[in-house]
């Protein structure tokens, strides 16, 4: 048999607020951030990435964490005015025509709907996520999941800034 090179477009689209909220509540800890460095070519598995973008409800995104995601990944931080969940949905509609996968970071059973529709696009759809906080619905609605586990983050030690 020959080796056959599968050369896939993936985009990665995070619901920061969702992702950062299962994390804390797993870690138990609310200085507990994603490992980004660790969980993309899990992710990835081989294939080329297109886009990462990160959506966060909020204006407090720290910026060197932005720049990090430039450099590494051209990714890209979108902070929203509420949730992540419609300019995450349009997002991926855009992408659609563009990729193969997406990979939507998050449990949230409101991407039900967004998960149908891109597949009915033609698009395969996985789910990256804390398992204990990932709706079923979505789970079963998805082509794939990934398990986010506590390989997948570390705990933030930052500096304290002086007054």
């Amino acid at each position: 048999m020959s080796d056959i090179l599968i050369n896939q477009s993936v985009a990665i689209l995070c619901d920061g607020n969702n992702i950062e909220r299962s994390i804390h509540e797993m870690s138990k800890n609310q200085r507990a951030m994603i490992n980004f460095d660790q969980l993309i070519p899990k992710l990835l598995n081989g294939r080329g990435l297109n886009r990462l973008i990160y959506f966060r409800e909020g204006k407090s995104i720290s910026e060197k964490f932005a720049d990090r995601l430039h450099e590494n990944y051209y990714g890209s931080v979108v902070p929203c005015h509420k949730s992540a969940d419609i300019p995450l949905s349009i997002k991926a509609t855009q992408l659609a025509s563009k990729v193969d996968t997406i990979i939507i970071m998050s449990g949230d059973s409101d991407f039900v709907e967004l998960v149908a529709h891109l597949k009915a696009e033609g698009v395969r759809v996985e789910i990256a996520a804390v398992k204990n906080n990932t709706a079923k619905i979505l789970l079963s609605e998805a082509n794939y999941f990934h398990e986010i586990t506590k390989d997948d983050w570390f705990i933030y030690k930052g500096t304290k800034k002086s007054r």
